[in-house]
């Protein structure tokens, strides 16, 4: 029997949280009576020193549930880093991370994984069927430009499905938490163990931005967000960089041997005296510092990498998914059988 692992981040979940347990218990008993090869075996809360009630509250729904888990960072570290925590923690063979405010609704799971067995997905993302709105449209607006500006300079053709909402193969999720370091972005992490990403459009409503007027997100999370993309990615354009040096590099030797040829067989030709040897110079110095520096960013780049922990390959097992979508087709056909009766 395959098991999932919920993961939510807690730093103002105190108005949420018991709304957010019975949520998730509904999904996992409809999996027990429904006798699914699949079983809720944990939720688990990672309490990021929240700043409200969240965590003794937290708490005390461990007490009542004991498929429920509290962990409590010694402080707070940011939505990303909680994520990898508690993806360490998981023990799932799939793991789901959701907001704690409500917006991403647990009973959508069951969609995520049907969509990753059909598949053979890996990781399944959920985005809103409406583009979200959070305050005013340029920041919005600047958010998704940037994803979009980094999956070309990247090469990386997913990054415009990023959500936290997200659904991954529980040795992909801890693969990639064991190799994030501070300034890892996990969602590029994920990018170097698979490339089986796909996204399910669900409806989504932002109830504390609906209620308070207030992202979760304020400007400056947002430029730690793109910070931390850049640095965990390598820039195609340093390639482009690299080969545009060694070209005008070549160009300008080229057009040395021109002009030398031309100054021995028709000076005439030439009207300003010095300008060619100038130019070719130039030329020549910016080709060759541009490929010199291009090979050292490479270089740069690759530690760069390394350090992040990026692999050399990675091995994955998806013989569960034929139970799973057994299991899914026969519902699917249950349920159409009933409508039709």
């Amino acid at each position: 029997m395959a098991s999932v692992s919920v993961i939510v981040p807690v730093y103002s979940g105190e108005k949420y949280l018991e709304r957010l347990v019975e949520e998730v218990q509904s999904l996992r008993t409809s999996w027990e009576v429904s006798d699914a090869p699949i079983n809720l075996v944990e939720l688990i809360f990672v309490d990021d020193a929240a700043i409200d009630n969240s965590p003794t509250l937290a708490d005390s729904l461990a007490e009542k549930h004991p498929w429920v888990t509290v962990i409590h960072l010694s402080r707070n570290f940011g939505q990303h880093a909680a994520t990898v925590a508690g993806v360490l923690h998981s023990s799932g063979d799939w793991v789901v991370t959701l907001d704690e405010d409500l917006q991403h609704k647990p009973d959508r799971i069951e969609e995520m994984l049907s969509r990753a067995v059909q598949n053979n997905d890996d990781i399944v993302y959920a985005r809103p069927e409406k583009k979200a709105v959070h305050g005013k449209a340029w920041r919005d607006g600047s958010s998704r430009r940037f994803k979009q500006l980094m999956e070309w300079l990247t090469g990386t053709p997913t990054l415009h499905l990023v959500n936290s909402y997200r659904l991954m193969r529980g040795s992909i999720a801890r693969a990639t938490a064991s190799v994030c370091t501070h300034n890892t972005y996990f969602d590029i992490a994920l990018t170097w163990f698979t490339q089986s990403i796909s996204a399910l459009e669900i409806p989504m409503r932002d109830e504390r931005f609906s209620s308070t007027g207030k992202s979760g997100y304020s400007l400056k999370k947002l430029i730690q967000h793109a910070q931390r993309m850049l640095f965990s990615s390598q820039l195609r354009f340093l390639s482009i960089g690299l080969w545009i040096g060694f070209v005008l590099f070549l160009l300008s030797i080229i057009a040395g041997i021109y002009f030398v040829i031309i100054r021995i067989t028709a000076p005439e030709a030439i009207g300003v005296q010095g300008w060619t040897s100038l130019f070719v110079a130039i030329c020549a110095s910016a080709g060759l510092i541009s490929a010199m520096l291009g090979i050292c960013m490479q270089y740069l780049s690759t530690l760069v990498l390394k350090a992040h922990g990026r692999p050399t390959f990675f091995v994955i097992d998806r013989s569960s998914d034929g139970a799973i979508l057994s299991w899914l087709n026969s519902k699917n056909s249950e349920s159409a059988a009933s409508k039709i009766a």
